[in-house]
This record gives C-alpha cells, structure tokens and sequence, in this order.
C-alpha cells in the first residue's frame, strides 16, 4: 500500500481475554494489522492460534462476559468500532462489514425460509420494503449460483445441501454491499468438491465486487490459491506476515516454516513420511512474557523464555507493510537476530 493511503480496516493492539472460573484465558495478545482495498488477506494457524477469536472481537460477535476487550484500536475508515453503542454496532455488522461462518446449518434460522433470512438486512439496513427486498434477495441467491433461485425462496435450510447453505450465508454477508468479508473457515465442512465450488465463487465475486476480505483458514494450500497477503498466528498474536508469494518462498518464523513442511506434496519431491508438529498449542493463562512457541521450537535459545519477540521487518519494508516475523532466531543466518 503506498504511503499516506487509507486502509479499510486498521487493528491495533487488539488484547481480548475470557474471565473463566479456572482463570483469565489471554486469547488474543496485540494483535495489529491491516486490510488495504479490494484485498484478500489469508489468516492461517492451528485451531486454538486465535484466529476465530481475533476477528469475532473486533466486531463484537463475542459473548461478554466472559469475553472482554482489554486494549486496542479497531478502525473501520474514520471509526473505532470497539468505541461505538451497541446498535451502531449492529449496524456496522449487517451494513460494512459481513461474516460468513463456519457451519452454515448453525448459523441459518431453521424455522425461516430463505426468502427472509435473505432479505432481513436488506429490510434493516437498506430501507427496502417487502418487494424490493424480494427481488434483490432473488439477485442475490442467482449472484452466488443458486438455481431457480425465485422458487428456491420459499424453502427452508434443511432443504439445502451443505454447499448451497454456505452459498446463501455468501449472498446474506454480501446483502448490503460490506466494505469487508470475513470468512471464517468457510469450507471446513465441506467435501472437497464443494470446498472447491466455494472458493472459486469467492474469487469470482471478489473480482466482480471489489471488497476486501479476511479469509480464516488452517489450509495453506488454500492460501496460496487466493490470498494476497498472509498472517501466520500462534499463541493469541501474529508471529509472520507476509506478501502470499514471499511467504512460501521465504519463510522466516519457525513456526511458519513447520506449517509448510506439513503440507503433503504431490510431485514427490519431499520425504514419504508427512512432519508433524511435536507438542500441542499453549493455554494462553496468562499475558505471554516469552515465544509462546518456544516450548516446540528447535531454534530456541535463552532469549525466547525471557522475552516474547516483537515484530521486526525483514528487508527494506515496514512492519505491517512488507515482510515482518516476531522471532529472535535469524533464518537467514542461522542464529539469533540483532538485538
């Protein structure tokens, strides 16, 4: 993004814990970054790295309590949305910004047809009555390839297969024309097939329509078909990020790096045998004051249990805007970075 250019959305140190009767759980740990227009930012990590977590909080789509914002900044153009009332809130939600879910059978009504569940944000936040809302709810479910869509209208979502509910939660998050799309692990429950289907409309619409999108995700093969930027979190914070491209060829945080190995590949060229991980992912009981990833790390030194790594940039870029890792190991050389 040039200098002086606007994002979309601007995170900055976003902090959120859940108040629990067994303790604080410090699920997301200042967590900053970016999303520039038209954009297709992947966030990627193992389930419990505070990808879902970091994207719920900062629209408010998390139970309070226990959940509670701590600190940070949340920019949506010229608003804090971590500052707004509830129902500026709400608005935001179903006008700027859209979500799409992980299970789209839990997320549509059971007891609504389609017709309004689709046209509900149309009626709410774009002050269309009845008839408009239908026509453009029919629009919109021939936007996301849902055949016969007029018909389909009327039915219900238990008369849906799992690739057609995901398709209409799309058209309802694209209702008001969002500035943003978060897409929260949006194929996971999906055969292959269908994950396929979905992720080939993503890139069509996204080129149709222009909006930018947060697409959360643990599938680094799916990353690396559409994003154009990456995240790699662990332990509740950013641990790399990276332009998609750069990322795969020069992987700089341990971390990132065991993710790629476990990646199966299909020219064998790789050993048989698929890495694993050793070890599992950190409970987050407390602020993290060292690497969380130290406890799994083969580079760790005396420095990664003192002291939790900042962001630094990796080349000529800035944090946040070229290539950036929060390590203390230095991949290039093989040792540990400057102080």
């Amino acid at each position: 993004m040039p200098d002086g250019a606007k994002p979309v959305l601007d995170v900055r140190g976003l902090q959120t814990v859940f108040r629990t009767r067994a303790g604080d759980v410090h699920a997301v740990n200042s967590v900053s970054f970016h999303l520039e227009p038209g954009e297709l930012l992947g966030v990627v990590g193992e389930s419990g790295s505070g990808k879902s977590v970091t994207m719920m909080s900062l629209i408010g789509l998390l139970p309070m309590p226990p959940a509670e914002v701590l600190a940070g900044e949340v920019m949506l153009g010229d608003v804090d949305i971590l500052k707004v009332t509830p129902d500026q809130l709400r608005d935001i939600r179903g006008r700027r910004i859209g979500f799409v879910f992980q299970d789209p059978m839990t997320s549509l009504n059971p007891v609504y047809n389609i017709g309004n569940q689709v046209a509900e944000p149309l009626r709410r936040h774009m002050g269309m009555n009845k008839s408009q809302a239908r026509a453009r709810a029919i629009e919109l479910l021939e936007l996301v390839g849902i055949p016969d869509a007029e018909r389909r209208l009327a039915d219900y979502p238990h008369q849906f297969s799992g690739g057609m509910r995901q398709r209409v939660m799309i058209a309802i998050a694209l209702a008001c024309d969002p500035e943003v799309l978060i897409a929260d692990e949006p194929t996971t429950a999906l055969d292959v097939t269908i994950q396929a289907q979905i992720i080939e409309l993503v890139k069509e619409l996204r080129t149709k329509l222009g909006m930018a999108i947060v697409w959360i995700t643990h599938d680094l093969g799916v990353i690396a078909g559409i994003a154009d930027r990456v995240l790699v979190m662990y332990g509740g914070q950013v641990v790399e990020q990276a332009p998609v491209k750069e990322l795969f060829a020069n992987p700089q945080h341990p971390y990132t790096r065991a993710l790629l190995k476990t990646i199966p590949s299909v020219t064998g060229q790789r050993e048989t045998r698929l890495r694993v991980i050793e070890g599992q992912p950190p409970i987050m009981g407390a602020a993290p004051v060292a690497c969380p990833f130290m406890p799994r790390c083969a580079h760790a030194f005396s420095r990664c249990g003192a002291e939790n790594p900042q962001r630094r940039a990796i080349g000529a870029g800035r944090v946040g805007y070229g290539h950036d890792v929060a390590c203390h190991w230095d991949a290039k050389t093989g040792g540990p970075a400057d102080a």
